[in-house]
């Protein structure tokens, strides 16, 4: 039985664009066939993170980066957080490789 990846979407309060990027992630797994666990928080959560992949803004990739994170998690970013097109290019791929995992 394939994983349920733990998917964290990460903006700098947890509230607007890290959920407007879920909603739309939610839509993209979906239609790929992939179930998930998806959260979304802000970037001072990180540290405390049991998460398979995270999923941010380009913008926040320096700040993320500076965390020492499992290596084990995929790091995932975005140019345009709700284009679907590019979500699916990115975050598919991912998913897809985290769910395979034993």
């Amino acid at each position: 039985m394939a994983k349920r990846p733990d998917i964290y979407f990460i903006c700098g309060a947890g509230l607007g664009s890290s959920l407007a990027c879920q909603m739309e992630a939610e839509d993209v797994l979906r239609e790929a066939g992939i179930q998930a666990n998806l959260h979304h928080d802000g970037i001072s959560g990180i540290p405390g993170l049991r998460a398979d992949i995270i999923v941010s803004a380009e913008n926040f990739k320096p700040t993320i980066e500076k965390y020492e994170l499992d290596p084990t998690i995929s790091l995932v970013f975005l140019k345009n957080i709700v284009d679907k097109q590019e979500i699916a290019d990115k975050l598919v791929p991912a998913a897809q490789e985290r769910a395979a995992r034993p």
